[in-house]
């Protein structure tokens, strides 16, 4: 028996699951160790299936050298992509980082190793609860619908324009940086004028212990603060998730 298979859509197929599984390897929820490399590079090749045939009628390569090329390419493509989703989607972890640097937690940072990466407590709370949030939603699948449409503007074939991308990087990070900070400001400012109040009862009342009265107290009150915030985390995370659409749309030349 023998088994033919189209030359183009084949090509097609192994080149876009080049671009998605760069991409997965970055982009979160699927960047941590949690999902093994054998699972992303399945869902790399499983994706892959829903542009493959559009593709496989475009331009493609037809020497060693302009495949590997096009590889290359592909994999600059899906991490840059999968950098900026990744940039974006982590404003909640950065607002739980500056939770644990005023709430007094930032000491009881620690290796995670899923991240491979050292963590504070409520910065890897928030990165949980946002997996969570994602994936309850669905708001993964938008990200991901994201990525496969940039097949429409990104060819598979040629070297995409570059002079845009460090506009879009500093864009998208300024962006990440100030949605952490709206999201972390209330309780920043929170827990600085307990700070003041705890200082001012300390040269009030010189006798009580300082470490014996703030500690405690602040980290009560970062607990009920952290619980009364959860219900601005969905909005935030789909804040975040529009951001990603309209920094990989920029990436690609569709903005």
């Amino acid at each position: 028996m023998t088994i033919t298979l189209a030359g183009a859509p084949l090509l097609a197929y192994l080149l876009a699951s080049v671009r998605i599984t760069a991409w997965l390897v970055l982009a979160p929820p699927f960047n941590t160790a949690s999902v093994p490399s054998t699972v992303k590079v399945v869902l790399g090749l499983g994706l892959s299936f829903a542009v493959a045939p559009q593709l496989a009628h475009r331009s493609l390569p037809e020497s060693t050298p302009g495949l590997i090329g096009c590889a290359l390419v592909q994999v600059l493509i899906g991490v840059a992509l999968g950098f900026v989703t990744q940039l974006l989607l982590s404003a909640l972890a950065t607002a739980g980082a500056l939770i644990d640097v005023f709430g007094g937690f930032q000491l009881a940072a620690a290796f995670d190793p899923l991240a491979m990466t050292s963590n504070s407590v409520f910065g890897r709370f928030y990165q949980m609860i946002a997996t969570a949030l994602m994936m309850a939603t669905g708001a993964h699948l938008i990200v991901i619908a994201g990525l496969l449409h940039t097949f429409d503007y990104l060819p598979l074939t040629g070297v995409p324009d570059l002079t845009t991308w460090p506009h879009a990087f500093s864009t998208a990070f300024g962006l990440a940086f100030a949605l952490a900070v709206q999201i972390a400001l209330p309780l920043v400012a929170v827990l600085f004028v307990a700070d003041i109040g705890l200082a001012l009862l300390t040269k009030v009342a010189p006798s009580l212990s300082a470490i014996n009265v703030m500690y405690p107290a602040k980290i009560g009150l970062t607990l009920l603060l952290v619980g009364l915030s959860f219900p601005a985390l969905r909005p935030a995370l789909d804040h975040a998730v529009q951001l990603v659409t309209q920094a990989v749309a920029a990436l690609s030349g569709n903005a």
